[in-house]
């Protein structure tokens, strides 16, 4: 989820859901050593509780941004051993390292040691031609026996040569049931299914196996389906916010940071799947899309997106006439 859950969009996500496990895209641990940790690091307290996914093959340098990182208030040290992409290959780090299980284990050792946080793995079931039985296995067993004993394993290959990250994402075939084996051999492990999972419905049926889903692009596209997590899997008793209630919670947050000098398209860009199957859903957002990109834009943007998709739209445009008149 690169670019994509940043700052903005956590803030967002916790207003739909208390209880969900929210996690940063992931950020190179040279990043975190030699970048502006502000941008890089900077969360709200709402976020909590929220993991700081890393990525990186260096055992020091893992460490020492894993130090920084629980420093920050981050509530896991997640390390990312399963993007496909070319560039996070180039810099040795992600899917290929599944291929190196026991320079995964050295990573995880030195960062568990450096912090008193949770340290966790996300990987895939196997890469290119491995065997995904034996493959998964070795790689598993090497890693708990550093210290994880939690693993997000997305069921399905990463094929690193012949496919785009797009492609790794759909055409290599979703396996669960290789995911469950996992579980059932190693009952001691903490693991969390990832891939394919588009609902709350076609994800709960999961967790007669596993320990826990993962959501990760369904979620992004449509946010509100998050809502019903609280209720159904944590037995919180109070419904969740309307979808207008987490708009009008959100234009709050919009104008704080805006007041900070945020853009404003860096915040919107995240709400425009709210309303997702909803009536005027499309109008709403493409207001948002002409306009929260315009110099200047500010929060009457979204104040005006949420009179169209609640109809109040016509309402709005006599009372711009009437301030126009006078």
């Amino acid at each position: 989820m690169m670019e994509w859950t940043d700052r903005h969009c956590r803030a967002f996500l916790r207003l739909i859901s208390a209880r969900a496990f929210l996690y940063t895209e992931m950020v190179t641990a040279d990043a975190v050593l030699h970048g502006d940790r502000l941008r890089v690091l900077g969360f709200n307290a709402v976020e909590h509780p929220v993991g700081l996914q890393l990525g990186g093959s260096d055992p020091a340098g893992l460490a020492e941004a894993a130090r920084i990182g629980a420093d920050w208030g981050y509530d896991e040290i997640n390390l990312n051993v399963g993007c496909p992409s070319d560039r996070v290959q180039s810099g040795r780090f992600g899917a290929c390292l599944m291929d190196e299980p026991a320079l995964v284990a050295e990573c995880i050792h030195a960062m568990a040691e450096a912090v008193r946080v949770p340290v966790t793995v996300k990987c895939r079931i196997g890469i290119d031609d491995q065997d995904t039985e034996e493959s998964l296995d070795r790689f598993i067993d090497t890693v708990a026996d550093a210290g994880c004993t939690m693993f997000i394993v997305h069921a399905r290959k990463a094929w690193l040569d012949g496919l785009s990250p797009k492609e790794n994402r759909d055409v290599p075939p979703l396996d669960y049931d290789r995911v469950h084996r996992l579980k059932t051999r190693r009952s001691d492990l903490a693991i969390i299914i990832n891939g394919g999972l588009t609902s709350l419905a076609n994800a709960a049926p999961h967790l007669v196996h596993v320990d826990g889903v993962m959501l990760g692009r369904a979620a992004y596209a449509d946010p509100y389906l998050l809502a019903e997590v609280d209720r159904t899997l944590y037995g919180e008793a109070e419904p969740p916010l309307s979808r207008l209630a987490v708009l009008d919670r959100f234009i709050d947050y919009v104008q704080g940071e805006r007041d900070r000098g945020v853009r404003l398209n860096a915040m919107t860009r995240h709400v425009l799947g709210l309303f997702h199957g909803q009536p005027r859903a499309r109008a709403f957002r493409r207001h948002i899309a002409e306009h929260a990109h315009l110099p200047g834009a500010g929060i009457e943007v979204l104040r005006r997106a949420r009179d169209i998709v609640s109809g109040d739209a016509p309402a709005a445009d006599a009372a711009e006439k009437r301030s126009a008149a006078a």
